[in-house]
């Protein structure tokens, strides 16, 4: 059997990480600078993270959602604490896709209704309900497209019109477009739209998915705007790398038998997984680190990178150029072995590095990113000349 061909991979083989750091099959050393699509948090092989799994290996590994598993609420009563949302309840899946899957169908349970808002560029997942949330045709199959699914730009006069119709039951936004290009709505945009919600009755959903868990510089992206969703969704860094995702769910919302449910959400791996995340974000103040280290970046990049914009917050940075930086990116893994992101937008460098990433590695990035743009400036103004 083979496997089905859907990822274009590049010719390496990572085999051991720690840190930062990945090291391939024939020893080259590599600066991780995008985790895995912003899932590794606390770095590779955090000596904490692997002790907490470990141990709980030893012990139990899974049993499903039948019996008592104290771990799941000592994660929730953990989550809540760091993430300054003691009051919500916590519903445990296994990935970002399927947590928007769940925050979606809860909504719409919630209010009866089955219209959903969503914004221009935006990325919630593969799986029915959050693929036909996505704004990529190409990956939406007729099965997915009969969902009531209506795109905005960032308009609240757009939302409210919507919203007149009566039949919306939620608006779901990214507080930070990762796939879309580093895009950020405004904080008096998502404070808008968190008002205009809570007026026409609607739930509001925001997919922390990618932004979340501390890459922002605040726990949650959207805590920049002070607003408070009724449905928070989590995955990505929340295990780093172990599978697990949830939804923190306000008590407006009230849970009943057999509303919700999976086999593997939750599990005892996943939980322990998700405990010694969040013990190493506080311990090691990593919210507050990538705050500081990413005002550093974007400082450097600003004064240094030639770029048309430097967007996002804390470790969630997106470099503009007004050339398409696929060449930029493979010469930084080919030439300097430091693996970058790209996005749907072909001009857009993608930076996700583990919240832990030091100034010395930053620096690092830097210096190879200056390198290579100010060649790739150079052809381009070549070029342009011989026009």
């Amino acid at each position: 059997m083979n496997l089905f061909n859907v990822y274009p991979l590049v010719d390496i083989t990572p085999v051991r990480a720690l840190g930062a750091t990945l090291w391939d099959d024939k020893g080259q050393q590599y600066l991780d600078f995008y985790s895995g699509h912003a899932v590794i948090s606390i770095g590779h092989s955090h000596p904490h993270y692997v002790q907490r799994l470990t141990e709980q290996l030893q012990n139990m590994g899974f049993y499903s959602n039948s019996v008592q598993i104290p771990i799941q609420r000592e994660l929730a009563e953990k989550l809540g604490e760091v993430s300054g949302y003691p009051e919500y309840a916590l519903f445990l899946c296994n990935s970002g896709a399927e947590a928007n899957e769940n925050a979606l169908k809860l909504a719409s349970f919630h209010t009866g209704k089955t219209r959903v808002l969503a914004f221009k560029g935006a990325f919630h997942g593969r799986t029915s309900g959050a693929v036909a949330a996505t704004d990529n045709a190409k990956i939406v199959a007729p099965f997915n497209a009969g969902h009531a699914v209506s795109f905005l730009e960032y308009d609240l006069g757009a939302v409210e019109r919507a919203l007149q119709g009566g039949d919306v039951c939620a608006a779901i936004i990214e507080p930070i477009q990762g796939v879309g290009g580093i895009i950020m709505p405004s904080d008096d945009f998502l404070r808008g739209l968190s008002a205009l919600c809570q007026q026409y009755g609607v739930l509001l959903i925001a997919d922390e998915v990618q932004c979340g868990y501390g890459r922002s510089g605040k726990f949650f992206a959207h805590q920049w705007a002070g607003i408070q969703p009724d449905i928070i969704s989590v995955a990505k860094g929340m295990g780093n790398g172990f599978p697990i995702g949830g939804i923190l769910i306000a008590p407006t919302l009230k849970a009943s038998y057999g509303l919700l449910g999976t086999t593997f959400g939750g599990n005892h791996l996943a939980c322990a997984a998700a405990l010694a995340v969040l013990e190493v974000i506080e311990q090691e103040h990593l919210v507050e680190h990538a705050r500081t280290l990413g005002d550093y970046l974007r400082t450097e990049l600003l004064a240094n990178a030639g770029a048309e914009e430097i967007r996002g917050r804390g470790l969630m940075v997106g470099i503009k150029y007004d050339f398409p930086i696929k060449e930029v990116r493979d010469k930084l893994l080919s030439e300097y072995h430091i693996f970058v992101g790209n996005a749907s937008d072909p001009t857009v460098l993608r930076l996700l590095p583990p919240l832990n990433i030091t100034k010395e590695e930053v620096d690092r990035f830097l210096q190879a990113l200056y390198v290579l743009t100010e060649k790739a400036v150079a052809v381009i103004q070549e070029a342009s000349a011989l026009d």
